[in-house]
């Protein structure tokens, strides 16, 4: 069974940094793109940030500049370092993995459980 967990969330000022972690276990063949995602109260959950196997990053336009994505491959973990954070940042964060459980087998979402990012002014 895949699990994928979260860490790093937090309360943060206005202008402050945090970094999340997400790390992927379980019997995994290979993991293709990675992601985070944030839904904040009352909106649509929405792609912050992604990244390829390649390392090929996009990010959404209000974070470009103040975020960045990268991964860890031998530790099947994606990270997401966020710089300048703005009360709009605030939102449960999720982590998202494309991956395969068998060489054969076809690519498959998993989500991890999200973690709480809440920015004051």
């Amino acid at each position: 069974q895949v699990q994928l967990v979260e860490s790093g969330g937090g309360f943060m000022q206005a202008g402050g940094s945090l970094r999340l972690s997400c790390a992927a276990s379980g019997k995994i063949f290979s993991i293709n793109a990675m992601g985070w995602y944030r839904q904040a109260p009352g909106k649509q959950r929405e792609l912050v940030a992604g990244i390829t196997s390649s390392g090929s990053t996009n990010y959404a336009d209000s974070v470009k500049g103040r975020f960045t994505i990268s991964r860890d491959n031998a530790k099947n973990t994606v990270y997401l370092q966020m710089n300048s954070l703005k009360p709009e940042d605030t939102a449960v964060y999720y982590c998202n993995c494309k991956l395969q459980l068998r060489w054969y087998g076809a690519l498959e979402d998993y989500w991890g459980q999200g973690t709480q990012v809440t920015v004051s002014s």
